[in-house]
């Protein structure tokens, strides 16, 4: 009983919310609310507006005067290979075992030297056969000629009949046929000991070894390859155009990797091939010593190609749509100027610099750069810069 007197007696003592505290709570949030609202009235009338209400200043920008030009030109580059004007795999043309080889790779031979040989020791056994055979067709020949005589003189006082002259003659005439028959043997004989040997056709250089001594060669196997030396030649697969334009007898410089070589362009075949769609042509290099075969050289040819456009700068461009690119033109609004977008068509990219076309005009004023600063209808103040003959101008 005295518990539940108690406990009672403690919720008694307990505060109880009044109308009074509830409006004092008002009252404080409406004081802190006005704090706040002076403070930001106070920052307005030192800083201005927090929302502005006038335009923007307008943003200066470089811009070139349109004047679009009708073609522009290029330098086309084409790669060939340096070669020699003749290059001859050499062989013996009959068969037999290489008794000297007396040239190797990387020799520079003259014309005429003999690079090898082979073993004629059974040739020259049947060429000193048929020499003495040609000695005994001429003795033979010699006493027919002898009986011939005898027998005329003798038919001339009666002792013989005109047949014994006639068979004389015959006589005369088979062993001088014998002599010929002989001689032709000796000389194939011959022609196949000078044939035993291998001797270059032209100077150049030893490229390659392919047999030596001992070995048994095949007729018209190859000994050595020979490239022809002091004359050399470079070919390219240029476009139809570019080599209806070029001139036979015309010198022309080709880079290398040890500089620039002068050419002379020998002809073009005008030819053109099935895979590449380019023809041939073939120029003759001034100084063989200033270039190797088959070295890489260039040649640049300007090529002109008929495409109204302009040259502008890459950072003239914003990257637009389906491969196409965004362009900004200052134009006038209002007695003012704003950037207007175009679209363009990168014809030709060299380097730093494009050549397009598309939604631009002569006379149009194309903002150069800055573009990430530029948007739609931005105002602007355009300042003219003078075109360039790379950009703008008929580069």
């Amino acid at each position: 009983m005295s518990d539940m007197t108690e406990a009672g007696a403690s919720q008694a003592r307990e505060p109880k919310p009044t109308a009074l505290k509830g409006l004092l709570f008002l009252i404080v949030l409406i004081v802190i609310g006005a704090v706040l609202a002076l403070f930001v009235l106070q920052q307005r009338s030192v800083e201005g507006p927090l929302v502005p209400t006038a335009q923007p200043e307008p943003l200066a920008v470089d811009v070139i005067t349109v004047n679009l030009q009708e073609n522009f030109t290029i330098d086309e580059r084409f790669t060939g290979i340096v070669s020699p004007r003749r290059t001859s795999q050499l062989g013996f043309p009959t068969g037999g075992r290489i008794d000297r080889l007396s040239a190797d790779v990387g020799d520079r031979v003259a014309a005429g030297r003999t690079l090898a040989q082979l073993d004629v020791r059974g040739l020259t056994a049947q060429l000193a056969a048929a020499e003495a055979v040609v000695a005994e067709a001429e003795a033979g020949y010699e006493l027919a000629k002898v009986t011939v005589e005898r027998q005329a003189a003798l038919a001339e006082k009666g002792h013989v009949s005109k047949q014994r002259v006639d068979e004389a003659q015959a006589q005369a005439n088979t062993s001088l046929a014998r002599i010929a028959a002989a001689k032709a043997n000796a000389d194939t004989l011959k022609v196949q000991i000078d044939l035993a040997k291998i001797e270059a056709p032209y100077a150049g250089t030893i490229t390659a070894r392919m047999s030596d001594e001992g070995a048994i060669a095949a007729p018209g196997q190859p000994v050595f390859e020979l490239i022809e030396s002091g004359r050399l030649e470079a070919r390219f697969g240029l476009t139809e155009d570019l080599a209806a334009r070029l001139e036979v007898g015309k010198t022309y410089p080709l880079k290398t990797s040890r500089g620039e070589v002068m050419a002379k362009l020998r002809a073009v075949t005008g030819v053109i091939d099935a895979g590449q769609r380019t023809e041939a042509a073939i120029f003759d290099i001034a100084d063989a010593k200033a270039v190797s075969a088959g070295a890489v050289v260039r040649i640049e040819l300007a090529q002109t190609i008929d495409e109204r456009g302009l040259w502008l700068p890459v950072a003239s461009l914003a990257e637009g749509q389906r491969g196409l690119w965004s362009v900004y033109l200052a134009r006038e609004k209002d007695n003012g100027w704003v950037a207007q977008p175009g679209i363009v068509e990168i014809v030709h990219a060299a380097g730093d610099r494009v050549y397009v076309r598309g939604a631009v005009r002569d006379g149009d004023k194309l903002i150069l750069d800055g573009l990430q600063r530029v948007t739609p209808g931005q105002p602007v103040t355009p300042i003219d810069v003078k075109p360039t003959a790379s950009i703008g101008g008929n580069g």
